[in-house]
Order: structure tokens, then sequence, then C-alpha cells
């Protein structure tokens, strides 16, 4: 009696890179007047983009957060895209 062969399946997993907080890397500080680096971690629907897509640190997540609110607030950001 033949023993049963393993079947590959179809969806493989690799192990990523960890994501590298850039500005952790670059010792950054977060401004909300700068709006072009804001708008980066921005959907295109105009949501904040969580934290497993931007690859920060829960520490500049919560910065970049009330930054972009703050932007918001003070009219250097829409709060939806249209």
């Amino acid at each position: 009696m033949e023993t049963p062969k393993k079947v590959a399946k179809k969806g493989y997993f690799f192990r990523q890179k960890k994501k590298v907080c850039i500005f952790c890397a670059r010792n950054e500080e977060i401004d909300y007047k700068d709006v072009a680096k804001l708008s980066k971690f921005i959907s295109e629907k105009g949501k904040i983009l969580p934290r497993r897509n931007t690859g920060l640190c829960a520490k500049h997540q919560r910065q970049l957060a009330r930054a972009i609110k703050r932007a918001r607030i003070m009219a250097l950001l829409p709060f939806v895209r249209v």
C-alpha cells in the first residue's frame, strides 16, 4: 500500500521583510503644514491609511492621524475627495 502524497497548496506564504517606520529611520517630525508628506498617507477617498499599509510605528501613526485631522480642520487637506 502506498502512502498518500502531500498536495501542494496554491497559496504560498513567504515571510515579508519587516517594514521600518520612515519617520523613525529618518528622524523626522510630522508637521500638519506639510501637505505633500501627509497626502501620501491618505487613500483616494480621503481616509487615513491603516498602520499595516503605511508601515509606521504606533507612535508615529498616532501623530500622523492627529496631524491629518488638524490639517483638515485648517482646510489644508480635504475631508473627502470627490
